[in-house]
């Protein structure tokens, strides 16, 4: 299981670097939140608790900024 959990810990590295190389913010923030989410279950199996609260905000700000730039389209 501990193998297991350092995977996840490197996928999530992984996303959220690949992340910060996106040109189009839209595909910045669905990567990064792909990775955060990443990072929260990694925090989960570890367990630690400043992981996931500081991962889960920043999926609530990459969410609330992705799905109000669909509003704001959709006008």
């Amino acid at each position: 299981m501990e193998q297991f959990t350092e995977y996840i810990g490197y996928a999530a590295s992984l996303a959220v670097l690949i992340a910060f190389l996106m040109k189009n913010m839209r595909t910045l923030r669905i990567v990064n939140t792909v990775g955060c989410v990443l990072f929260i279950v990694y925090g989960s199996l570890l367990p630690s608790i400043p992981v996931i609260v500081t991962n889960a905000a920043i999926v609530c700000i990459n969410l609330y900024y992705l799905l109000r730039k669909e509003k704001m389209e959709v006008k």
